[in-house]
């Protein structure tokens, strides 16, 4: 609950405290504030309003608390008088115009005479309405009531659409996450197989269209079962995201994908990429993970963790196709295994309508 706010009253009209808890909602009142240096206005509102159980008048007979006031009391509606000691009442429905936290709430402004040149003055300055004081008690309360529930409906409206914006932002940010979590592979963070597919379709048919080369390795950590071995699965998990991580770190330009392919094999798609260039990137990853230098005692190549590549770059034709790209890849992963590990070997140019290489084990 809020705290309860003394009302600003400095000329003895005796109104009670009130509480700032929950206002707004059906049944609770809405808060009147008062600007007027003159105590028989106040009190003659005052007695306007002491019977409306839905309505609860605070007084400030000093124009220099005025906006504090209202900050602390959150009015539904200001009755202000146009003319006070040492202060221009239209340059004060300017400044609450200004406010950023009371700027939309409705004026009332409250004149000793009808002049239309002020009316004019006060509409245009922001005023929401103009009587003449002091004023017949029906029309005050109508006037009051019907400023109250337009305010109130507003602020209602604008609360609903904030928490509707808030809520689409957050639905948003969900299905983010969720995109997120449809192509990426949870061990390691990398592309999952999936959003592999996906990519090398897409890159498939762009490098036909622009008779641009495309390049795929396919990368498989050196008896990675002995290590799960002899390390034992959560060690070979921490791997799988260190080797992850490394690979990651090697491949830098936007357009290439690093993703796991299945258990210990992983996969770099590499747009626009000839075969010398794709050959650079696997020494590169190659490097990349022996560098880690993670210890592997069951390996029958190193003392520590190593990578076998197979290197593929075609421009693909109306012949080809994904599949054989892939079986190219393999095949000569297959050819870095049987060559002795811890290396890469290239696969030779597939043909027109099919691929050179026939994929390996």
């Amino acid at each position: 609950m809020l705290p309860r706010v003394v009302t600003v009253c400095d000329d003895g009209c005796g109104m009670t405290e009130l509480s700032l808890s929950a206002r707004g909602k059906e049944g609770e009142k809405q808060v009147v504030l008062l600007i007027d240096d003159q105590a028989i206005v106040a009190e003659a509102i005052r007695r306007m309003l002491a019977d409306q159980p839905d309505l609860e008048l605070v007084h400030c007979s000093d124009v220099a608390r005025a906006l504090p006031t209202a900050r602390e009391v959150r009015p539904s509606v200001v009755l202000q008088d146009l003319v006070m000691p040492g202060a221009d009442g239209f340059t004060l429905v300017r400044y609450f115009r200004a406010d950023p936290q009371v700027g939309n709430v409705p004026i009332i402004v409250l004149s000793s005479k009808e002049e239309p040149r002020d009316k004019s003055r006060a509409f245009e300055l922001g005023a929401s309405d103009y009587l003449v004081k002091i004023p017949d008690r029906i029309e005050l309360l109508a006037r009051i009531r019907a400023h109250a529930r337009s305010f109130t409906a507003q602020r209602e409206r604008d609360e609903a659409f904030r928490a509707l914006s808030e809520l689409k932002a957050e639905l948003e940010e969900k299905n983010v996450q969720l995109q997120l979590l449809t192509v990426t592979d949870g061990l390691t963070g990398l592309a999952n197989r999936r959003h592999l597919d996906a990519v090398l379709d897409l890159e498939w048919r762009r490098c036909q269209r622009e008779r641009a080369p495309l390049a795929l390795l396919l990368m498989d950590i050196d008896y990675f079962k002995k290590y799960n071995d002899a390390y034992g699965h959560p060690a070979g998990d921490a791997c799988l995201r260190q080797v992850a991580d490394a690979l990651k770190r090697s491949v830098r330009r936007p357009a290439d994908v690093v993703a796991r392919y299945g258990g210990e094999e992983f996969a770099c798609v590499l747009p626009n990429t000839p075969e010398v260039g794709a050959v650079t990137v696997a020494s590169a990853l190659r490097m990349e993970v022996a560098a880690l230098q993670l210890a592997h005692c069951a390996s029958d190549v190193a003392p520590h963790v190593t990578l076998s590549l197979g290197v593929v770059s075609v421009v693909p034709n109306p012949g080809g196709s994904v599949a054989a790209l892939i079986a190219a890849a393999d095949g000569a992963l297959y050819e870095a295994k049987r060559g002795g590990r811890n290396r890469h070997a290239v696969a030779a140019q597939l043909a027109e309508a099919q691929p050179s290489v026939t994929p390996g084990a």
